[in-house]
């Protein structure tokens, strides 16, 4: 059985998706219509930009949600078993399941991203990786900080990211490496994502959720917060609102996926952060990448 799994938040690059608008009418028919949705031409920071101006908020999350859908629009043999999306990643799934049209799933990125910038600017906050130790280790040092400190992405055994206020994060580092982790290193990010600082951005994201229309899946989406299949729609939008404040269960779902009869893994959007994810979670997956 065949997974397609759909990239998060960091996989951009400039250049990304200028190939695709080049030599696919089907991709440049997209990408201009998503042009005109956002109100900007984010095509021109895609090919053009720089490190930096892609990093923008109102940017990376379109940027790495259209490369990702557009590739899946224009793969022939696209016919996913099952899909699953890391963060951002789940819209992308959900487009390319066809749960979400491509106008409403870019409608929705676009708030979900402007959102989580208001929401970091009520909040300073930020995430860092955690590397070397298990996954129960981690939650009992972020339980035994006073700031707060919360698991935000299980990404692969001994990979846990957390999330949290500027000092929780920075005191949680020390414990960590004073409990034998390799690394524990804060990451660029503006906020605490996947935590309880985003709760302002999962109010204004319920709303855009429940105005949209949602359609019947092609195939089960194993989601975020539960790693669960899905197909039933109160579900996956139930889930969906959760998302902003809840932990990425990137591990657990993979391994539910390869429970379920997975047996190859496809990356389909920027980069290859979630192949090399994929292979330390089941070093026997057939994993490769549509890019």
């Amino acid at each position: 059985m065949r997974a397609y799994v759909f990239p998060g938040q960091g996989a951009q690059f400039p250049g990304m998706a200028k190939d695709l608008y080049e030599n696919s009418p089907k991709a440049k028919e997209m990408l201009e219509k998503a042009n005109e949705i956002l109100g900007f031409r984010i095509t021109d920071i895609m090919f053009e930009g720089t490190k930096e101006e892609l990093q923008q908020t109102k940017v990376t999350q379109p940027a790495i949600f259209l490369h990702s859908v557009v590739l899946a629009a224009i793969t022939d043999d696209f016919a996913p078993d099952m899909v699953a999306g890391h963060s951002l990643g789940e819209f992308s799934a959900l487009v390319a399941n066809g749960v979400l049209s491509f106008e409403d799933g870019l409608k929705l990125v676009s708030q979900r991203a402007l959102a989580m910038q208001k929401a970091c600017e009520i909040n300073p906050s930020t995430m860092a990786a955690v590397l070397g130790l298990e996954d129960a280790a981690v939650e009992e040092l972020c339980e035994s900080i006073d700031e707060l400190v919360v698991p935000a992405n299980y990404n692969c055994p001994g990979q846990l990211v957390i999330s949290g206020s500027n000092k929780g994060i920075e005191v949680a580092c020390e414990k960590a490496k004073e409990a034998g982790a390799r690394r524990a290193l804060p990451l660029p990010v503006g906020g605490a994502f996947h935590s309880p600082l985003m709760n302002p951005a999962k109010e204004e994201l319920e709303k855009a959720i429940d105005a949209t229309q949602f359609n019947a899946a092609k195939c089960p989406v194993y989601q975020n917060v539960t790693a669960a299949p899905s197909t039933d729609l109160d579900v996956i939008k139930e889930n969906l609102k959760k998302q902003l404040t809840a932990p990425v269960r990137w591990t657990q779902s993979v391994q539910a996926m390869v429970a379920d009869g997975a047996t190859q893994f496809v990356e389909c959007g920027p980069g290859k952060v979630l192949q090399g994810l994929v292979r330390k979670i089941h070093r026997e997956a057939e994993v490769s990448g549509v890019a």
